[in-house]
């Protein structure tokens, strides 16, 4: 049964720590690890002897050469997750200004790092993220990139010609074919030394991405690790269906069945719906926000990443990503100011 109603949105308190342990987090978020292991081992190192034989040295097509790119950068880590759709028309903007100071020419850009699931819903909205990242081994991450977006599968991968993508070596060789763009490697830590080697016998390939075992936790990653990048934040990060039950932002005819699912509390105290492994990966997000430094915004307006009954956590700052750029571009409401100062103005920020 749905019905409408109307709510006064507010994020729940904050808490100054989870109410179970973080090892106990990163417990839980690696709780899956040996299943996920023994169905993709076979897979991971057959992709990766492919992609090997097409692409030649991974060493020489890393990643490492983004190294410190955006360094001291915000940055939008941008998910798939329901939410997205309440603040896309936001990422469209690009986060670019310019502006001149006598001949001089200023540009500021915040950058965008988006999991590959969200390829055609942002070229449908005309957002065009800097970079998509790939981490899942399956066919599937080929057909995401145009299953219900609204032009047709070519179209969307003629669209890529000016795209880059960075992708785990055991990606998918057909979704590597197809890409036009650039395309850029990374290895990841697997809890199996038998796969560790055997993909090391492929070639050494030591860039590795931890990344909790989903894309968007490899793009944080990147983000934070080879960009240099700080503070994160998350959109499109609500690890649960929304409340009317929709897993991504578009309608995915997969998904009209939630299926075994579990109930969450989500940042303004609502119960919602997730899987399992979703909470798995919110549980990884949390644990890092109170083990790693750095400065996290959780921009997704809705989800449960760092909430629980007690309140929010106060690792990771709730705010709408209107706020959060604002805090960026709250000068430039001196520009007349600062380049005309004779002008009649009496503006003052605050």
């Amino acid at each position: 049964m749905i019905k409408t109603v109307e709510m006064d949105f507010e994020y729940m308190n904050y808490i100054p720590k989870a109410p179970v342990k973080p090892e106990e987090q990163y417990k839980q978020a690696c709780s899956s690890d040996g299943v996920t292991v023994n169905s993709w081992h076979k897979t991971w190192v057959e992709n990766t002897a492919a992609n090997k034989k097409r692409y030649g040295s991974f060493a020489e097509n890393s990643i490492g050469k983004l190294w410190g790119k955006h360094e001291l950068s915000p940055i939008i880590c941008q998910g798939s997750g329901p939410s997205l759709a309440n603040n896309i028309k936001l990422h469209r903007k690009e986060f670019t200004w310019k502006w001149h100071l006598g001949e001089e020419q200023r540009s500021m850009k915040i950058p965008i790092i988006a999991c590959l699931h969200n390829y055609h819903y942002n070229e449908d909205n005309g957002v065009y993220p800097d970079y998509y990242v790939s981490l899942d081994a399956g066919e599937i991450t080929l057909e995401e990139i145009s299953k219900c977006g609204k032009r047709t599968h070519e179209e969307y991968l003629e669209s890529t010609k000016d795209k880059t993508l960075l992708a785990y070596i055991g990606s998918s060789p057909r979704l590597l074919e197809s890409w036009k763009g650039e395309i850029l490697f990374f290895n990841c830590p697997v809890p199996s030394k038998e796969v560790n080697q055997e993909i090391k016998n492929i070639e050494e390939f030591n860039c590795f991405v931890s990344s909790g075992g989903n894309v968007l936790g490899a793009c944080v990653y990147i983000a934070k690790a080879f960009f240099g990048c700080n503070p994160i934040a998350f959109t499109g990060a609500d690890f649960c269906f929304s409340y009317t039950k929709k897993f991504h932002p578009w309608d995915d005819p997969r998904y009209k069945e939630v299926g075994n699912a579990m109930r969450a509390i989500d940042v303004y105290g609502n119960k919602v719906l997730t899987w399992g492994s979703y909470f798995n990966f919110k549980n990884f997000f949390d644990w890092m926000s109170q083990t790693v430094d750095g400065i996290y915004y959780n921009c997704t307006e809705g989800g449960i990443l760092g909430a629980f009954p007690e309140g929010n956590l106060s690792s990771i700052r709730q705010s709408t990503l209107s706020n959060f750029i604002r805090m960026y571009t709250m000068h430039l409401d001196m520009k007349n100011q600062a380049l005309l100062p004779n002008e009649p103005n009496n503006y003052i920020l605050y």
